[in-house]
């Protein structure tokens, strides 16, 4: 099934019973546009498909910044984003699908079924339950990969396409999805099928991405060690829970010795409230909420030249 120069280096000493790993990887931080200008990024990133980094804040202005989430004092260092209760609650009722996750025991044979479960259920719950969250809780909510069309118009509003969307190619938008969470959040290695125009709302985020070769071959890697064939396409519970999940974050996100030589060197990009990332279609990426406070994220797919 892998006949990439990867896989005999990449698990190199892999332990399947208790699912360790060792990766050669590395990771430079990804290119950022010098501005937002519709022609410079169709020129350096659209059309040649290859992920790049919109200016700091370029997307400051979109209205739900400022108005799903509450900024702390500027005299206050230390302080957290939180959602904006008072604009929030009043869209409480609204059905969204939620992400239960526990961090405990994750691995441990006839338990995994315990550890993640996807429901659909009223954004109210969320909210509350990430009015209390703090970093060190075992068990985790959240709102992934939301359809801009469970949202009330009110809401959707709020996020109106990117004219990056609209100018730089057809202007045709397949989807729009919401991300809402409390760090520490994670998305697992994954690819989508068209273009996607990723935008942080609120917190921080670090993205990791391979091109499309390259991801396959830790995809399909991982898929020989466990003796499975899951689709790359169609991705569903096992990203997130069991061993593939902990194969996948660790080919990721555990980084090798200083004196280790690398096979690959991937990018790296670091997001913040209003900041923009422009991911091609097919190149997988893994994501991370990162920090104090909440995090929101929105993503455009659109289609490519």
């Amino acid at each position: 099934m892998f006949a990439g120069k990867l896989g005999p280096r990449l698990f190199h000493g892999i332990r399947k019973r208790d699912v360790s790993i060792s990766t050669y990887l590395r990771w430079q931080p990804l290119g950022r546009l010098r501005d937002g200008n519709t022609h410079r990024f169709r020129e350096e990133a659209f059309a040649p498909a290859v992920p790049a980094l919109m200016p700091f804040g370029y997307f400051n202005q979109l209205p739900a910044i400022r108005k799903w989430f509450q900024s702390p004092p500027i005299q206050e260092c230390n302080g957290q984003t939180r959602f904006n209760g008072h604009y929030m609650n009043r869209f409480g009722a609204a059905i969204v699908p939620l992400e239960f996750s526990r961090s405990s025991d994750c691995y441990t044979p006839g338990e995994n079924e315990e550890c993640f479960q996807r429901v659909e259920a009223p954004l109210k719950g969320f909210l509350h339950w990430a009015s209390n969250a703090t970093v060190e809780d075992k068990e985790r909510i959240y709102v992934a990969q939301a359809s801009f069309q469970v949202l009330p118009k009110i809401l959707r509003d709020d996020l109106p396409t990117p004219s990056l969307v609209s100018e730089a190619g057809r202007g045709d938008v397949y989807d729009t999805s919401i991300w809402l969470g409390c760090p520490p959040t994670y998305t697992p290695l994954h690819r989508d099928p068209n273009p996607n125009l990723f935008v942080q709302l609120a917190g921080q985020k670090v993205v990791r991405l391979l091109p499309p070769d390259v991801g396959h071959e830790i995809f399909c890697s991982v898929q020989t060690v466990l003796g499975t064939s899951n689709s790359a396409m169609i991705r569903g519970d096992e990203m997130m829970k069991g061993n593939e999940k902990a194969l996948l974050e660790a080919a990721i996100w555990s980084d090798p010795a200083p004196d280790c030589e690398a096979s690959f060197v991937g990018h790296e990009a670091h997001l913040s409230g209003g900041d923009g990332l422009f991911i091609p279609k097919g190149w997988w990426h893994s994501i991370k909420g990162i920090g104090l406070g909440v995090t929101g994220s929105n993503a455009v797919s659109t289609k490519a030249i």
